[in-house]
């Protein structure tokens, strides 16, 4: 068997001979449960008389037509990833290729589920990065771009979805009985291979349309499943779409690129969602069957306009290979975000931006495996391993700092020539800078070259002397770098100053400059007086950002009487910057936290402090405080539940954190008595969702048995329902059901992806380590053969899901080097899953320690 690798020059060679012009995709989807036909036909031209080969993973391989001659032999031609074909003819040529696919249970390829709920079937795809082979040959590259006519055989009663508009079914092509059609869609527009879709089963939803710029109708559809369309909020998608068409026509100058927009909500989704033309999916955990807080309302309609997004940078103009994938991701989370707070309810994005997106961003590129923006991607598992924080957080972030240096109107009319000029082709990054130069006038290479391609995070300390009255003599601004990645970078920022009046923290001073080296001056600031000073007011700048000595005080004091959300925001990223570098114990956080998380009013900062609030009372604290500060951290989130107001965001959010905290028997006792009734919150309904997180809690407390569970399941037996189930007999305390847990995922290979998530997260769920500690040393034992046997999707739940790293531990570390030092000819995506295991454990010793000192 051949790798199913494929390196950045076997795609550029390639691409120096052959260009694609159509694919004709032929599929049959009534064969059976676990294969289906596909047949394809690709019309390309090459410029020479070379052999090659093209892409496909299949079961079989039975027929290869080249320009109308039968290969004999087909089989031995093909080696599981690849199909050798003999010399091309100079100029044009077709192929043809019937071959037997798989269905797939790993969110790759063509995903297949059954529906526990109704026995229905549903199909979709996923191709990035490299999964279109999976369903149909291809040249599996995003330069080679083509249009691509799919004709699909179904059952009679699906919806079957690609990028172009769905045709009306005709009789079945095959033959076979009435109670199959099939579907001829049109070509599509030129597209790269990984961007096309199909999603095919009984989807119900609502529909909708847009009037576009130039005056076109564009058809809207919102589907889901049927067992779960009834909570489709389909005007809402549709909305929050109408909405991003008309900012990104009008920020972009380019009328949106597709015939239709259908969005569809699939289950056993790996990811968020994915940008496929005319046919987007989404993971089904944005259906809402239940009541959310308001940060999962908002992060879906970012998600939605991010994909959106993509439909002009990705998919109109896409990039040439995948060393700018970082641009697709961190260009559209950017805009996204910009969209989001002009034109939608949440006029706070870039508060949540500011702590959420740019946290993840920080923390991933303090890993040992941090990379820069720009990654040298020299073949696809390269590519698989560097989705990361970096690939989006960290690049948008920088998009948003270049937008501060070169301007936003310059930036924009940059990005219009871009989209002019190189519409349905493939673009560099350096094709995007030479027209955001033109038109801001600034150069950008020593720019880019700072900023993409070193890696690393500076950090950002104002040096301040002060008169006697409080007045600022001297204020100057210390750059620094981790030691391993000594890059000074240029920063445009704002430093602002606020004053405490009448008990509240408001901006009396501001001033922006730029910052480059290690000590800029800020003479502007000189004579003038505040409480507390904070670098990077308005989040401009991408860097870690700490107070001097007297506005650190003031913070801890004043911080919920600050009047500004977003610098609020920017104070709780400096303090958690200083727990996890080890400048502030993380008690002391933890009673921050507590003290002014009721001073928040945004869901997503409420969120992201619940999480942190979890990790400094358990993982982050002194082992001897451990216990004693989780009851504490429980206790207070159930007082804060009581008091909140009835039915509230907040106090949704708090019960759900009181329920991931809950230790004691009292604990437990008011668990079991909110899933029971006799315990009750004002406005407060236990609803399906809830109901299970309270089963779960209860799981790892011993208070509900494997029959109490199944009783659970039989009021709600559906995908939701069962992964829920998988999650809480998992977490039950109990050699038993830990180590049917582990057998379950790691031993076998019949769960589906997201139920091997959901037995993995109830295996981590434990109070006492020790019933779980006997696995470290089979976890290390088992993990290369996990990695060469399964799906990368799969391994990479497996390997990274189980890493021991809840409580760390000097143990853990010692195994984790062991097995480095072991396995250096271990594939990189899995040694860097142990490196930043290892990383993380060793950041917890070093948090712990602080908090005892």
């Amino acid at each position: 068997m051949a790798s199913e690798n494929l390196t950045r020059d076997e795609a550029r060679s390639r691409a120096s001979f052959l260009s694609t012009d159509s694919y004709d995709i032929r599929l049959d989807l009534t064969t059976g449960p676990e294969t289906f036909l596909t047949e394809t036909t690709i019309r390309f031209s090459s410029t020479t008389a070379q052999e090659t080969f093209v892409d496909l993973i299949a079961k079989a391989v039975q027929e290869i037509e080249l320009n109308g001659e039968l290969l004999a032999d087909p089989a031995s031609r093909f080696d599981g990833a690849r199909v050798r074909l003999p010399a091309l003819a100079e100029g044009e040529n077709v192929l043809r290729i019937l071959a037997e696919g798989n269905y797939m249970n790993t969110g790759e390829g063509l995903h297949r589920f059954v529906d526990p709920v109704d026995d229905e079937v549903y199909l979709y795809s996923q191709f990035e990065v490299s999964d279109a082979r999976r369903m149909f040959a291809c040249f599996e590259q995003p330069d080679l771009k083509a249009t691509f006519q799919l004709t699909v055989t179904a059952p009679a009663h699906w919806r079957v979805i690609s990028n172009a508009p769905t045709p009306a079914p005709s009789a079945a092509e095959n033959g076979t009985a009435a109670e199959t059609a099939t579907w001829s869609f049109d070509p599509t527009e030129r597209i790269s291979t990984y961007l096309v879709a199909l999603i095919a089963g009984n989807y119900q939803g609502g529909t909708g349309e847009i009037t576009t710029r130039d005056g076109r109708t564009v058809p809207m559809g919102v589907f889901a499943r049927a067992s779960l369309a009834e909570h489709v909020d389909a005007q809402n998608v549709i909305d929050v779409t109408k909405a991003g068409i008309d900012f990104y026509e009008e920020a972009f100058d380019q009328d949106f690129p597709f015939r239709k927009y259908d969005q569809v909500f699939v289950p056993e989704y790996n990811m968020g969602a994915m940008e496929n033309p005319g046919a987007i999916t989404y993971v089904e955990s944005y259906v809402f069957r239940s009541e959310v807080s308001d940060a999962v309302r908002e992060r879906r309609d970012l998600t939605i306009l991010h994909e959106l997004a993509h439909m002009w940078f990705g998919d109109l103009v896409t990039m040439r290979w995948w060393d700018d994938l970082w641009l697709n991701e961190s260009f559209a989370e950017y805009a996204s975000t910009l969209a989001s707070a002009e034109v939608t309810r949440w006029t706070d994005s870039w508060t949540t931006f500011a702590l959420s997106e740019k946290g993840w961003a920080y923390q991933q590129d303090q890993l040992p495996s941090t990379h820069p923006i720009v990654a040298d991607m020299v073949d696809f598992e390269a590519v698989e391993t560097n989705f990361d924080g970096i690939t989006y957080a960290k690049g948008a972030s920088v998009l948003r700092q270049l937008v501060a240096y070169v301007g936003r109107d310059e930036f924009f009319a940059g990005v219009r020539a871009y989209f002019a000029k190189h519409a349905w082709s493939n673009t560099e990054l350096t094709d995007l800078l030479v027209e955001l130069e033109a038109t801001s006038g600034r150069d950008l290479s020593t720019w880019s070259q700072l900023w993409l391609q070193t890696a690393g995070v500076n950090t950002l300390r104002p040096l301040i002397e002060r008169a006697e009255d409080g007045t600022v003599t001297s204020f100057a601004i210390q750059q620094t770098a981790p030691q391993e990645h000594r890059t000074l970078r240029p920063h445009r920022l704002q430093v602002g100053g606020f004053s405490l009046e009448g008990g509240t923290l408001a901006r009396t001073s501001s001033v922006e400059i730029d910052v480059d080296g290690d000590l800029t001056e800020v003479p502007d600031l000189v004579g003038k007086r505040a409480d507390l000073w904070l670098v990077n007011d308005g989040d401009l700048a991408y860097a870690k950002v700490r107070l001097d000595d007297d506005s650190l005080a003031v913070a801890m004091d004043h911080l919920r009487d600050l009047d500004d959300a977003l610098a609020r925001t920017l104070l709780w990223s400096s303090a958690w910057d200083m727990v996890r570098d080890g400048e502030l114990p993380s008690r002391r956080y933890q009673q921050l936290v507590l003290a002014n998380i009721t001073g928040e009013d945004s869901s997503s900062v409420v969120r992201t402090l619940l999480q942190q609030l979890e990790t400094v009372a358990g993982p982050y604290a002194a082992p001897d405080q451990r216990i004693g500060r989780t009851l504490d951290a429980a206790s207070a989130v159930w007082e804060l539940a009581q008091v909140a107001d009835a039915g509230s965001d907040a106090q949704l959010q708090f019960v759900e954190s009181f329920a991931r905290l809950a230790r004691s028997d009292e604990h437990r006792g008011t668990l079991e008595g909110l899933l029971g009734g006799s315990v009750t919150l004002p406005g407060r309904t236990i609803d399906t969702d809830l109901r299970w997180k309270l089963v779960i809690s209860l799981a790892v407390l011993g208070g509900i048995d494997v029959a109490g569970i199944d009783e659970q399941l039989a009021s709600d037996d559906t995908q939701s329902g069962r992964k829920s189930a998988l999650t809480a007999k998992a977490a039950l305390p109990t050699e038993v059901s830990k180590a049917k847990a582990w057998r379950r995922t790691m031993e076998k290979d019949t769960l589906a992806n997201e139920s091997i998530t959901a037995v993995i997260l109830g295996f981590r769920r434990v109070v006492d380590e020790t019933l779980i500690a006997p696995y470290r040393q089979r976890y290390f034992a088992a993990i290369s053969a996990v990695w060469a046997e399964r799906s990368t999707e799969i391994a990479n739940r497996l390997v990274s899901g189980y890493f021991p790293s809840s409580y760390g531990g000097q143990g853990v570390l010692d195994d984790a080097d062991a097995w480095l030092a072991d396995a250096e000819e271990a594939p990189f995506g899995l040694r860097r899953i142990i490196i930043e295991g290892r990383d993380t454990v060793a950041r917890q010793e070093k948090v712990r320690t602080a908090d005892v000192s």
